[in-house]
């Protein structure tokens, strides 16, 4: 039997842990919006209440009351719309924690799913929060029965299968799943795997943004049956994907707007950027300080804080010493007038000479080694976490991963920051 054809919605948004007024109120702009355009369902990402991974705030039963009188509050702003909306939250019941979503709809909820497949490895801790659940939830909107999944439920084909057998005609999946790079082509060859093989469409609303050292790169998207991609949301911002349903029985998805997937290099570098605007950001720094040594690593992670703060909220400074080359400086001022950022020099040798001073005795008959190179980091070190302590901006440490992963960088010296941005 046919059916009217409809639109339905991903709403592919930056939440903040823990703020749960804030993602309460974009939840309920990205409703008012889908409805202005003509959705009658609305898809958010995994935990878009709460924010994703609330990790040890789970804990907390200050944190689940604070859940619910935000779900009750979404409830009330947007009984008027004649909508359905799927909102990611965790739950509190009879003593065991759910990652859950819930359909709203009306003021009402009517009806509330728990995640299956907990993912417990690389960045994921899931299994020390939540149980699994395995009830399927199937909802019916305009002759269409949607089944809900959460995230890794699709990663494997239990959950789906499910959904199928509880008569589900389209699958919906509320997502938070990290960038990682080309990370979209295998979420959609593992869609294809798990739910096209069913001949099931399906949706997915991932999360955008960073949080602490997670990002998550969005580019929600929606697949046919086949498994043919039919709509995806740009990377790395916040958007509403519109899909258009078409009236016929199963349920197609029609073609949409595809914002194509970034080149390897970009993905990257915008993951960086986006790292550095959030982190920054949700944990309410004023601005960023980096020390500059002229070479390529600060360079590269002083433009990645250009393009996420602006050069008003990013400072420079380089800390000379007697050993430091003059192209050094000249390609540390050429670095900080390019960009356009407020550029420092602070000389470090009188520092150094103390601390020598100081231990003339202890090294009295020792050759000079990379003890003496290392007091120098240190002392850069000690004078960037100084203006940072005065001025409240966060220090963005310049070492590399490789450099990280051999040891080649100095304890409390270069390592000294509160985020490693090429790390």
């Amino acid at each position: 039997m046919a059916f009217p054809p409809m639109r339905i919605a991903a709403a592919q948004l930056n939440q903040v842990v823990g703020d749960f007024h804030g993602n309460a109120q974009r939840i309920i702009a990205a409703a008012n919006e889908a409805v202005a355009r003509g959705a009658r369902v609305l898809l958010t990402p995994e935990l878009s209440l709460s924010g994703y991974p609330p990790e040890d705030l789970l804990l907390r039963e200050a944190f689940h009351a604070s859940c619910e009188r935000a779900l009750a509050t979404l409830c009330e702003a947007t009984a008027a719309l004649e909508l359905h909306l799927v909102v990611g939250h965790p739950q509190l019941r009879e003593g065991r924690r759910y990652n859950c979503a819930s359909v709203l709809h009306r003021g009402r909820v009517l009806g509330c799913y728990g995640k299956h497949d907990l993912p417990n490895y690389d960045v994921f801790d899931e299994e020390r929060y939540f149980e699994p659940d395995n009830r399927p939830l199937v909802f019916e909107v305009e002759g269409v029965r949607f089944g809900v999944l959460i995230c890794e439920d699709f990663w494997y084909r239990y959950a789906p299968e499910c959904a199928q057998a509880a008569g589900a005609q389209a699958i919906l999946v509320l997502n938070a799943s990290p960038f990682h790079m080309d990370k979209q082509h295998v979420r959609i060859d593992v869609a294809r795997e798990n739910v096209s093989r069913l001949g099931l469409p399906m949706l997915a609303a991932n999360l955008v943004g960073g949080q602490d050292e997670l990002v998550f790169d969005g580019l929600s998207f929606a697949l046919d049956a086949g498994g043919e991609l039919r709509a995806q949301s740009p990377a790395f911002r916040e958007d509403l994907l519109v899909v258009e349903v078409e009236g016929t029985q199963p349920p197609r998805f029609a073609v949409g707007a595809i914002q194509p997937t970034p080149p390897l290099e970009e993905q990257v570098y915008s993951a960086l950027v986006l790292g550095v605007r959030d982190y920054v950001g949700k944990n309410g720094f004023p601005g960023a300080i980096i020390g500059l040594s002229g070479g390529v690593d600060s360079a590269l992670t002083l433009a990645i804080a250009v393009d996420a703060l602006g050069a008003g909220r990013v400072r420079t400074v380089m800390m000379p010493s007697p050993y430091t080359a003059d192209i050094s400086l000249e390609d540390a001022r050429e670095m900080a007038r390019r960009v356009g950022v407020r550029y420092d020099e602070i000389p470090i040798s009188g520092c150094f000479d103390a601390f020598l001073g100081a231990l003339a005795d202890e090294f009295r008959g020792l050759a000079s080694d990379t003890t003496e190179e290392n007091i120098q980091a240190r002392i850069r070190g000690t004078m960037l976490m100084a203006l940072s302590n005065k001025y409240g901006s966060i220090v963005l440490t310049t070492g590399n991963k490789s450099e990280m992963a051999v040891g080649y960088c100095t304890l409390y010296g270069d390592m000294a920051g509160g985020f490693a941005v090429i790390k």
